[in-house]
């Protein structure tokens, strides 16, 4: 039998106090699709970082093709044959795809003579692994999915043997990640080794030869995937049986509670990101909004939310008619935004004090310029019971807290506002199968308290397993409604900008 690909053996990494590799061993066989799973701060990110050369392990082995090796940097590991294709693309977008792959690789000082090499090369491995791309499109005009085979030819074009791919899907409609896989699956035939993280527990059971589950640091289990199930691998990830399908009742929809009339936006360069949006929101209902990111999702709800522009048309929130942020919470509108980090909080306030950001004014809190630090904490502390936000430390720095905990204290904070609409963008981005069914939960209870609620999420699943009624937008457009019974490949033809009786191109 030949060595394994990758053979990690006691590898452990602090920071701090915080340990967040311990013991782990992990045995990747070549030639096989490889995942790795677990909760927020289960250590998967660390322990592939260490592997990639952006960490150096406190102790432990690493063995690639059966030699012990040393990888302090990326450098080392891409000449190691270790390529990585991050969740955030590190492309250069007003660069064609052909400089994007040279990039760092040019060939030595005769530029022109390796521009052919590399055109060379780049078209043999877009032929043998079914990546087609044009050479010389410019990055920045490319959909997300054809950017994700960017970053896959750049780690082929180095020699990448092993290939770590981190959250692949998060951004691609549902044919273009049936393509990712479809290549992943040719790299595997040609005897590529693929280390696959994701939180997508079907993606796992779909796309992969071996699974292996970590939590709080540790490797809990390793199972062939054709050996286990959904079931079993949500409870190794979390500890104990979770509930993965969303229970509900039919909605019983009451009043109009948002209702937004010929909205448009168009941003500072004249571009139209959202065109002429028309949509109700009632009482008692879930609204969801499909699509892939980037196709006017975003500026659709800060125009909601009053805190991006309004260019045309206007929105009406329980018989009000407004446009700024101070409208906003005074009439009952509850804002998660998409992107915790950019707008839900200040990562280097404490959680106790991103619980009042945005309702910092509120009669509760104090008057004038002097807050109520008592009534502050004991909402904190509340918040953070009712949404079990761990460690429960209210003067803990947003910062030090994982993904899945950020985002309850942001769902926090504004469902304990009791808003009559909520309008809630990715609610469960990079948060771990346990704390997703909390949140689900609690939607689904904010829904049939009478509350409405306007969902907009890239998970398709979730967006099919919680909404009443399905908005889908393309290009800022939406395209289209559809019920909660249409298939995944309707939907996912009008996030693809193809309506009903029209031929995809």
């Amino acid at each position: 039998m030949s060595a394994p690909a990758i053979e990690l053996k006691g590898i452990s990494k602090s920071f701090g106090s915080v340990h967040a590799n311990r013991d782990i061993d992990l045995v990747v066989e070549k030639g096989t699709i490889h995942g790795i799973i677990g909760e927020n701060g289960a250590g998967k990110s660390t322990l592939m970082s260490i592997l990639y050369g952006f960490y150096q392990a406190d102790r432990g082995t690493i063995a690639v093709d059966g030699n012990q090796v040393q990888i302090p940097d990326s450098d080392a590991a891409i000449s190691l044959g270790i390529g990585m294709v991050h969740q955030h693309f590190m492309l250069v977008e007003p660069f064609t795809v052909l400089e994007n792959v040279m990039l760092g690789a040019e060939g030595g000082s005769l530029l022109k003579r390796g521009r052919a090499q590399a055109r060379a090369e780049l078209e043999r491995l877009e032929r043998e692994y079914e990546l087609n791309v044009d050479p010389d499109a410019i990055v920045g005009d490319l959909p997300v999915g054809l950017q994700q085979r960017v970053e896959i030819l750049k780690a082929l074009y180095r020699g990448a043997e092993i290939l770590i791919l981190d959250e692949p899907t998060g951004v691609l409609t549902p044919d273009e990640a049936d393509h990712l896989f479809r290549i992943l699956g040719q790299l595997r035939a040609q005897g590529k080794t693929v280390l696959l993280i994701t939180h997508k527990l079907r993606e796992i059971m779909a796309a992969t030869d071996a699974v292996s589950v970590m939590r709080q640091g540790e490797m809990v289990a390793s199972r062939r995937t054709a050996e286990t199930s959904v079931e079993e691998l949500a409870e190794l990830m979390v500890g104990r049986r979770v509930l993965l399908r969303v229970d509900k009742a039919p909605a019983t929809p009451g009043d109009v509670k948002l209702d937004v009339r010929g909205l448009e936006v168009v941003d500072e360069i004249g571009v139209r990101r959202v065109k002429d949006a028309n949509f109700q929101v009632r009482a008692g209902e879930i609204v969801g909004i499909a699509g892939v990111s980037g196709n006017g999702q975003s500026e659709l709800l800060e125009a909601i939310a009053g805190i991006g522009p309004i260019s045309a048309g206007e929105v009406e929130l329980v018989g009000v008619v407004g446009n700024d942020s101070a409208w906003r919470p005074r009439n009952g509108l509850g804002h998660v935004p998409e992107d915790r980090h950019r707008m839900g909080l200040v990562t280097k306030f404490t959680a106790r004090e991103n619980t009042i950001l945005g309702y910092q004014r509120n009669q509760e809190f104090g008057e004038g310029l002097m807050l109520d630090r008592g009534s502050v904490l004991d909402t904190c502390q509340k918040n953070m019971e009712a949404f079990d936000v761990r460690p429960p430390d209210p003067n803990l720095k947003a910062a030090n807290f994982s993904g899945g905990n950020q985002q309850k204290i942001v769902l926090a904070r504004e469902i304990e506002q009791d808003p009559d609409v909520l309008i809630v963008g990715q609610p469960t981005r990079g948060v771990d199968v346990g704390a997703i069914e909390a949140i689900h939960r609690r939607l689904i209870e904010l829904r049939d308290a009478g509350k409405a609620i306007l969902l907009v999420s890239v998970e398709l699943d979730e967006i099919r397993a919680l909404s009443d009624r399905i908005l889908v937008m393309f290009a800022g457009e939406i395209m289209g409604e559809v019920g909660t019974d249409a298939t995944e490949r309707e939907i996912g033809l009008l996030m693809s900008g193809v309506r009903e009786g029209e031929k995809a191109a």
